[in-house]
């Protein structure tokens, strides 16, 4: 069972800055991933007509979530123990400490995909990766390559055999991504950084002043906490640029084809230099890989406007979920 908070304006008037928390897990296992809304659906890629730096990616053509933060290792833990999903992360002793408030890493692709199946699943809905055994049976592995969603399926999509369509939880695209990241939320217009800016952001160890990111930090220093990971972005990701690297989704190529396919990261760390953090740059890793550098965060669906209801109770405006829709 989850609990959904939301923070911001009434249901049908949710504009940038909106956002809302999910408890997933239960006791003291349980933990919240906070989302923000990622609006102006039918937005182009970015054409390369702002700022200095670009990509052909960012066109998203609906509305979606995209976690505020990177998932942290209290995540992993808390999920890989109620869900027996057998995840490991790097060992960070000698950069910071391995510490629970801090990005999971050493997490591959096909990890993060795992967790992000149990999210779907103690949700009750589709998962989004398709992997030949699950959690407790022979055979399992958490770092086994997915299989193709295929036309027997229900929730295949041609386009993107990777991801269920039926899912509520994923992996963001690069599209999706690269819009939460760079998006102005107007007309044509890309930033260069993921700080809402085409100025260089500050770097910092730590902190949330707009316009600063971690990185160009020593190495042994390690990531910042996932909450204290500088800047924002226009819609109220923080942490994209610098502090770890992160996932997506997409096969780098840009055509989900092939299950073990070189997997697409974006954004920085803490210890790299500022070109790593330009709209422009992009990088590719297996997605069996697992380095102390590489993290990811959580995209979902918004929750259908049928589920909501908008109560009035002594005059506070209380927001609940409908079970089973």
């Amino acid at each position: 069972m989850t609990a959904v908070t939301a923070i911001g304006l009434a249901v049908g008037m949710m504009t940038q800055g909106t956002a809302h928390g999910v408890t997933f897990g239960s006791g003291n296992n349980q933990f919240v991933m906070e989302f923000a809304k990622i609006g102006n659906p039918g937005n182009p890629d970015d054409s390369g007509t702002t700022g200095l730096y670009s990509g052909p990616y960012g066109g998203v053509d609906r509305v979606f979530w995209m976690g505020t933060n990177e998932v942290s290792q209290d995540m992993i833990v808390k999920a890989s123990v109620l869900g027996a999903l057998e995840l490991t992360m790097a060992d960070m002793t000698a950069f910071g400490g391995n510490v629970g408030a801090r990005p999971a890493t050493g997490i591959s692709w096909n990890e993060a995909a795992r967790f992000v199946n149990w999210l779907n699943q103690v949700e009750g809905f589709a998962l989004a990766y398709k992997f030949e055994f699950q959690p407790g049976e022979g055979g399992y592995s958490a770092n086994a390559d997915i299989e193709l969603w295929d036309l027997t399926d229900s929730g295949y999509d041609m386009d993107n055999p990777f991801r269920n369509t039926e899912a509520r939880y994923f992996l963001p695209s690069e599209d999706e991504w690269y819009k939460a990241a760079y998006y102005s939320g107007s007309d044509t217009t890309y930033y260069d950084y993921a700080t809402a800016s085409d100025t260089i952001p500050t770097a910092v160890a730590g902190g949330t002043a707009s316009g600063t990111a971690v990185y160009d930090q020593d190495v042994f220093s390690g990531p910042a906490d996932i909450d204290n990971a500088g800047g924002l972005s226009y819609y109220g990701a923080m942490g994209q640029n610098g502090n770890v690297y992160e996932w997506n989704e997409s096969a780098f190529d840009g055509i989900n084809d092939l299950s073990s396919e070189a997997r697409g990261i974006r954004g920085g760390g803490w210890n790299v230099a500022e070109t790593n953090l330009r709209s422009s740059a992009r990088h590719l890793f297996s997605p069996t890989l697992e380095l102390d550098n590489v993290g990811f965060r959580v995209a979902s669906v918004p929750e259908p406007s049928a589920a909501l209801l908008v109560l009035i109770s002594g005059g506070a405006l209380l927001l609940k979920r409908r079970r089973g829709l």
